[in-house]
């Protein structure tokens, strides 16, 4: 992994986190994120929050329209009253899926305040594009094949069983391969202070010890899982570059 500007920021975030953090676990597209984000900011300087939160029963009529719905579920995640936090939950359970996302992220929203105000101290949310468990944050990772050639049968063992040998090792969890001509993937969760850099350049040190057929760079994401397209137009995107490294992506 040779971006260092994007590596340094990551691990100097990481390192900012305090022991108590809560993280989002289900797997949300990070543009709707932004949006709802951005969406409950500019809600708070509304002076109608009281008027929506009065009106959080309507979240379970079925006349009551969508962008009404959006509405009261932000409004309600701007509260620290716990009867406004069980509104949210209790709408989680059966929503309109058209906001099923976006009630999800209300309701840790929601739990973040509650706990702020019952424990009188900031809690500090992380959130990625692919999710995460418990305290671990899951990531998409791309090993690309030296000189773009399929792996052996021995290869892509050595490969996969190295990975979960050393994701395990590290308190992680391996929870899908896949391995194509060009490259070989993983998706995996790791704890939220694991250091990405040793252990996925450790795995391609290892694995080259015996035929060296991994390239050096790695491509590490935790904003989505990347179709074989995408890879793939990602990888003739850095060779039409003439440069001689793949960017990472956080």
């Amino acid at each position: 992994m040779k971006d260092e500007s994007i590596h340094k920021k990551v691990q100097e975030a990481l390192e900012r986190i305090p022991e108590s953090f809560s993280i989002l676990e289900e797997q949300i597209d990070i543009h709707l994120q932004m949006e709802y984000f951005e969406y409950s900011n500019s809600f708070r300087a509304k002076e109608n929050l009281g008027e929506l939160i009065a009106r959080k029963e309507e979240l379970f009529d079925d006349s009551t329209d969508i962008e009404t719905r959006k509405n009261i579920l932000v409004a309600l995640a701007t509260s620290d009253e716990v009867e406004n936090f069980r509104a949210i939950e209790k709408y989680t359970k059966n929503p309109d899926s058209a906001l099923r996302e976006w009630a999800i992220l209300a309701l840790q929203e929601s739990r973040m305040l509650l706990q702020s105000s019952l424990l009188n101290e900031q809690q500090v949310f992380i959130s990625t594009g692919l999710g995460g468990k418990g305290n671990k944050l899951r990531y998409f990772v791309v090993f690309l094949h030296r000189n773009g050639n399929a792996l052996s049968d021995m290869q892509r063992n050595l490969l996969f069983d190295e990975m979960a040998y050393v994701i395990e090792k590290n308190e992680g969890e391996m929870e899908e391969t896949d391995s194509m001509i060009d490259f070989s993937t993983a998706l995996l969760v790791l704890p939220v202070r694991a250091p990405l850099r040793e252990i996925f350049s450790g795995i391609i040190d290892e694995c080259n010890q015996y035929g060296n057929f991994l390239d050096e760079d790695v491509l590490v994401t935790n904003v989505k899982k990347l179709s074989p397209y995408e890879i793939v137009e990602m990888l003739n995107t850095q060779r039409d570059s003439d440069t001689d490294s793949i960017e990472n992506i956080f």
